[in-house]
């Protein structure tokens, strides 16, 4: 930065000196930009200037204004001089090009872009686009918009320059590929179709309607813009870094001859001599920069000659050429004829004539012939032209009337002084004539200086010729060689070659970057007469030597023991050789004619002036002769690059790339050609590089941390002594501003890692986190051989985890508003409802899931070296989390079950995280839930309990489900109770076991309760039943039943376990209710089989010896006389196999278990054979009544069949029992048949087991 105060002191200094100043300033400006130099600090001092007047000073006043324009002023020379510089570097390159490899960097977005990209997908989620999409990829749109496109993160990543459309979209794909993998596969629609399709959605919304045709040119011109740029394109980009105005440009660009390689590749050859120069002047006054040790001094020249050395070698390989806008940039080959580049080695390379041979074209062109009068205007005449030593061409005929031809012939000729002949000929008419005859011929000498224009020579005709004034219109042009750089007449003489005072045609031959020669030729001769090499040589202007007759302006080669003379005829010729000669001889001195030296001693100015004498006045005339002609080799090039990387950073950063602090590939070239040619050092360049990086950084700028890493690893290695460009001296400047970079940087890195939830949100940029550890690793080592331990690393990690966990809860606890409420008014959240806190904290626990999931999803990567410190960092995270939760939940009611989601939601976070499962956190949260559980868990047991006994008290027992109203609300409450603590997904095993028993007991205890009362109000329901064959089983008793049959199916659910104990209690709960079942199914047959007994019993008042039974004989013979009277027994049979057929059909239809039907009918059947039978074996001695037997056939036979339908196995239908009744009443059927044929009527036993009546 400049001195405030040096414009004060010396108002009116010289030109050199406020250079020198100015350039000394250079090194040490503001890392933003070229000017201010530190304003507040020229605050203070003026504010105390003015504090100690009594009064407001004009004078000061007006001091300063001047101060501030001679800054200006300072600045915008200096901006001038450092463009000369890249002017020169991007016109001739000799050591960079343009990279090819580098990453293509996106364009960025701005914040107008990020506005109109949440309006567009706003409008998508409300169904404003013609976009046609499922609800998934609605759903991942709206999870998109809302996590990712409103945070605040991401906003502040676009302000920061650091986001590009790819990383939108990026981030979008990783998200939907989540989502997409867990969809459920579909046939004929893979996932990769799926995820194609979602995002060219994607991309149809980021679009809009309205971009769909202006998307394609805004990337086509992004593509050229990033690539290679012409010479053009990089002096307009340069302008706009220097804020050079293009008047400007256009003036250092005729002045400096950028177009002009001949003159460029001089000026390499000047600087470099100059360098070397430099370093000669260093090692005799032993002047050096201080080194960390005292033996590099001589490194550091060996150094500065190698480097020089290096540049004259990638001179030599560039082809010599004209250069100009269309030279080529070149991959540099470096030369191995290091002895010839050694400026002053006494054995250096002669040149043989050889080696200077020039090849030139000639255009002939023959216009037409005046003058012709010689021959008739009929006859045919053309012309010939040769140059001497070569072909012979022929023009085509014309008339005599009418020569012209316009022909052009073309010719190569190795002779700088060539013959050129030119004839004209008519054919001759004579019969004996063998060639025809010449009219007059032409003889031209040209040089490439000669005219190109057409013009009219004179013809020599043959004697007594009538054409006396034949002329000839023709235009020979010679062209250029490359390597030919001037020609002409001089005088010459020398004390080797030249050594006579006389006129010869000289041409100065390029033969490589390094080597010129100054050769003379004669006529018709390929090869130099004599040559003279000019390394070594200094050119000058001199006064005229008297004793030379020839020549009118003189200049001389001058050289360690020899001394060449030159004249030319006028003053314009001497200037242009002067000046061609100084470029091949790369001398430093630069000649001035007289005259004009003479101008500027009079102006009292340099008399180093711009050697361009077309554009001297006009350079002049706008100042900028002052900045062409300065000596590059005298400026602090360290202190000129520091601001030029500095401009071009800050440039970069402002464009419309989302570049990360990479420079453009033609920004890269020209920083590389600079410090190539001007000698930048490679670790001054790189601590420069980082200073600037690591400011734009801690001020919010996105900076890739692989750029920093390798300009660190530069510097480290350079530091250290690894040599990485060749440069083994380490300056005490390098090293101390290098530990004061590694501090630094190791301050900002860990600052990022502390905020990296914000610095690289949802992972961007791609591979940064990653990157920046791996940068913090290499900072933290003590040297670059010696690994830093792991553990040192790691201790430094865990340290910024921690902060960053500090971090992300204040911003999160701010952006849940919880904090800000509270300072807002602490009264009224002092006052907030329990259902408040729990919501608020319910909510935050949320958020805190988020983060911890997006921390996973997008960070877990770059921490995969160490994932327990990750574990730490979400560890402590929850732990400032569980304050608030804690607060909250003891603000909670006693008895209050509300925050039982808090756990469901926390616990299901962090069973799935193998880290977290079982931590600090998660065994504090079961800590408080373990009471809250196990009092719940009471309070709904005797809750149970309770319902059960007044639900049973108060039965109706009407059918509800598949059972009563209290069964259901008891198996309801026992496996929604078990469900809620499975979904509580209890990560203790022990505890989680010990639930489980717990629940499993206590259903097994209710439920044995509820089959217990079940069995007693079965049994009274079932003593108020009367047993005549009226009785219908009541729907009550089947609900009891089937209240039985589902607990039965309700204890595999809520009563088992798979342990000993456990099992064995299940298996009571199961006999209890298989006896129980047994029980009730024995009640009821009992009680169906009394209906029987009853008729049975109303049977046997027919048997014999009765007085009822002799008198319903008696009676019914009487009467059957005279009416028809009924079958006896008839009516009591059908009404009992009525009361079996409906009792059968009402369980059927009511009862839930088939099983339990089929064991009661089996019962049921077996136990009405067994009275039937033992009502038969009671009257074995004596004979059925007909009527007894009537009604017992039909009471047997109906009941077999009925049973048979329900399913009663054929093995209990005939059993020994069936087989003895049966027995029984085919003998009396056959009794009564012999005695009572008639008295059966039709009724009989036979067939009976097929019969279906």
């Amino acid at each position: 930065m400049l001195d405030p105060s040096s414009s004060e002191e010396e108002s009116d200094e010289l030109l050199e000196e406020e250079r020198r100043d100015v350039l000394v300033a250079a090194g040490g400006g503001s890392p933003r930009s070229l000017p201010p130099p530190p304003r507040d600090s020229r605050g203070r001092e003026a504010g105390a200037a003015r504090a100690a007047s009594p009064s407001p000073s004009v004078l000061s006043e007006g001091r300063e204004e001047q101060e501030r324009l001679q800054r200006e002023e300072r600045e915008k020379r200096l901006r001038l001089q450092l463009y000369v510089f890249i002017a020169r570097c991007i016109a001739h390159p000799f050591n960079a090009r343009q990279p090819t490899d580098m990453a293509r960097r996106q364009q960025k977005l701005n914040k107008q872009q990020l506005q109109v990209l949440k309006e567009r997908f706003q409008a998508f989620l409300n169904g404003e686009t013609q976009i046609v999409a499922d609800e998934a990829f609605c759903n991942a749109v709206r999870s998109y918009y809302e996590v990712f496109l409103k945070s605040d993160r991401v906003a502040r990543m676009v302000h920061s320059g650091g986001c590009s459309a790819s990383d939108f979209r990026d981030v979008f794909k990783k998200n939907i590929e989540k989502r997409v993998r867990s969809l459920p596969e579909i046939d004929g629609l893979s996932k990769e179709t799926v995820l194609s399709s979602w995002l060219a959605k994607y991309d149809a919304i980021y679009r809009g309607e309205e971009d769909f045709c202006k998307q394609p040119n805004r990337m086509a011109i992004s593509a050229v813009s990033e690539l290679i740029l012409s010479k053009e394109q990089l002096y307009e980009m340069f302008q706009q870094i220097l804020g050079i105005k293009k008047l400007e440009h256009q003036l250092i660009y005729n002045a400096c001859q950028l177009d002009n390689g001949d003159e460029q590749a001089a000026q390499i050859r000047r600087e470099l001599d100059g360098r070397l120069q430099l370093a000669e002047q260093m090692a005799r006054e032993r002047k050096f920069p201080k080194f960390v040790a005292r033996e590099m001094e001589n490194m550091y020249i060996e150094e500065l000659r190698s480097s020089v050395n290096l540049l004259m070698a990638n001179l030599e390989s560039l082809p010599v050429s004209k250069g100009g806008p269309e030279f080529k940039l070149q991959k540099l080959k470096r030369s191995q004829n290091s002895a010839f580049l050694d400026i002053g080695d006494e054995n250096e390379v002669q040149l043989s004539k050889s080696d200077v041979v020039l090849s030139f074209t000639l255009e002939i062109v023959i216009m037409e012939v005046q003058g012709l009068k010689s021959v008739a205007p009929n006859r045919i005449v053309y012309c010939t032209m040769e140059v001497e030593g070569g072909e012979k061409l022929q023009t085509d005929q014309a008339e005599a009337s009418r020569p012209q031809w316009g022909t052009q012939g073309d010719f190569t000729t190795t002779h700088p002084r060539p013959v050129v002949k030119v004839k004209l000929f008519t054919e001759s008419t004579g019969v004996l004539a063998l060639e025809d005859k010449e009219l007059g011929r032409v003889v031209l000498y040209p040089t490439s200086n000669s005219p190109k224009s057409p013009d009219l020579h004179k013809m020599i005709v043959p004697k007594n010729s009538q054409d006396s004034d034949l002329k000839i219109k023709l235009a020979v042009r010679m062209d250029k060689p490359p390597h030919m750089k001037h020609c002409g007449y001089l005088y010459a003489l020398g004390q080797k070659v030249w050594k006579r005072w006389k006129k010869r045609y000289f041409v100065l031959v390029q033969v490589s970057q390094y080597t010129f020669a100054m050769c003379s030729y004669r006529e018709k001769k390929s090869e130099p007469q004599e040559l003279m090499q000019l390394e070594g040589y200094t050119v000058d202007y001199t006064a005229p030597h008297t004793g030379l007759q020839g020549g009118r302006m003189f200049f001389n080669a001058v050289k360690e023991g020899d001394t060449v003379i030159f004249a030319s005829d006028d003053e314009q010729d001497r200037i242009l050789w002067v000046q061609a000669m100084y470029r091949a001889t790369g001398q430093s001195y630069k000649p001035v004619p007289a005259s004009q030296a003479q101008k500027m001693n009079l102006k009292g100015g340099n008399a180093n002036t711009d050697i361009s004498p077309l554009y001297t006045d006009r350079g002049q005339k706008h100042g900028m002769d002052e900045f062409i002609s300065a000596n590059p080799c005298k400026f602090d090039h360290a202190s000129l690059f520091r601001l030029l990387q500095r401009q071009t950073l800050d440039h970069r950063l402002n464009d419309s790339y989302s570049c990360l602090g990479w420079f453009s590939p033609g920004q890269v070239f020209v920083l590389d050609e600079y410090c190539a040619r001007y000698g930048v050092r490679g670790c001054h360049r790189h601590l420069c590089y980082l200073d600037e990086l690591i400011e734009y950084s801690e001020n919010g700028s996105v900076i890739d941390p692989t750029l920093l890493h390798y300009s660190f690893a530069f510097c480290a290695s350079h530091v250290h002594g690894n040599r990485p460009d060749g440069i083994g001296t380490v300056s005490v400047e390098e090293k101390e501003r290098f530990e004061e970079i590694k501090d630094r940087l190791s301050s900002l890195l860990e600052n990022q890692i502390s905020h990296f939830r914000y610095c690289f949100p949802f992972g961007r940029p791609e591979g940064a986190l990653k990157a920046t550890l791996s940068l913090l690793e290499r900072v933290l080592m003590k040297d670059i051989a010696t690994p830093i331990p792991a553990e040192e690393v790691k201790k430094v990690v865990r340290k910024c985890l921690e902060k960053a966990a500090l971090i992300n809860y204040t911003r999160l606890t701010e952006y849940a508003k919880i904090e800000a409420t509270a300072e807002k008014d602490s009264e009224t959240m002092n006052q907030a409802t329990p259902a408040r806190k729990l919501e608020e904290v319910l909510h935050l626990a949320e958020l805190c899931i988020e983060v911890l999931q997006q921390n996973e999803e997008h960070h877990s990567e770059a921490f995969a070296w160490w994932p327990e410190l990750l574990a730490e960092h979400a560890e402590k995270f929850l732990s400032l989390y569980s304050v608030d939760m804690d607060s909250a939940l003891q603000a909670q009611p006693q008895d209050s079950w509300d925050s039982f989601p808090l756990f469901q939601l926390l616990n299901n976070a962090l069973r799935n995280d193998t880290l977290l499962c079982n931590g600090k956190f998660h065994k504090h949260l079961q800590e408080i839930f373990v009471p809250m559980v196990v009092r719940y868990i009471d309070l709904m047991e005797s809750s149970i309990a309770q319902s059960i006994h007044r639900g049973l008290e108060q039965e109706s027992w009407q059918p509800v489900n598949n059972g009563s109203a209290t069964s259901e609300d008891l198996f309801w409450k026992l496996d929604a109770l078990q469900m809620f603590v499975f979904d509580l997904h209890w990560p203790e095993p022990e505890f989680a076991h010990h639930l489980e028993q717990r629940l499993k007991l206590m259903a097994t205890d209710m439920i044995e309760a509820c089959v217990k009362r079940t069995r007693i109000a079965f049994e009274v329901k079932l003593q108020k039943i009367n047993k005549s064959t009226d009785l219908r089983i009541p729907s009550s008793l089947c609900t009891m039943f089937n209240v039985l049959v589902d607990a039965k199916k309700q204890t595999a659910k809520l009563c088992i376990l798979e342990a000993g104990q456990e099992q064995q209690y299940h298996s009571k709960i199961d006999d209890l209710i298989e006896e129980t079942v047994k029980e009730i199914i024995s009640l009821l047959v009992s009680k169906v089989v009394s209906v029987l007994e009853g008729v049975l019993s109303k049977l046997s008042r027919y048997d014999e010896g009765t007085f009822f039974s002799s008198l319903v004989s008696f009676t019914v013979k009487a009467a059957a006389k005279y009416v028809d009277v009924p079958k006896p027994g008839m009516d009591l049979a059908d009404t009992y196999i009525m009361f079996v057929r409906q009792n059968q059909d009402i369980l059927r239809e009511k009862v839930n278990e088939e099983m339990y039907i089929e064991k009661l009918f089996d019962q049921w059947y077996s136990n009405s054979m067994k009275v039937i039978c033992m009502w038969l074996a009671d009257r074995l001695d004596v004979q059925l009544h007909i009527y007894q037997l009537k009604t017992l056939i039909k009471i047997v036979k109906k009941t077999y069949r009925d049973f048979r339908l329900q399913g009663v196995l054929e093995g209990t239908l005939n059993s020994k029992t069936y087989d003895t009744v049966h027995s029984r009443l085919t003998v009396e059927e056959a009794t009564v048949s012999v005695t009572d044929a008639g008295g059966l009527q039709g009724i009989t036993m036979k067939d009976s087991d097929e019969e279906e009546g």
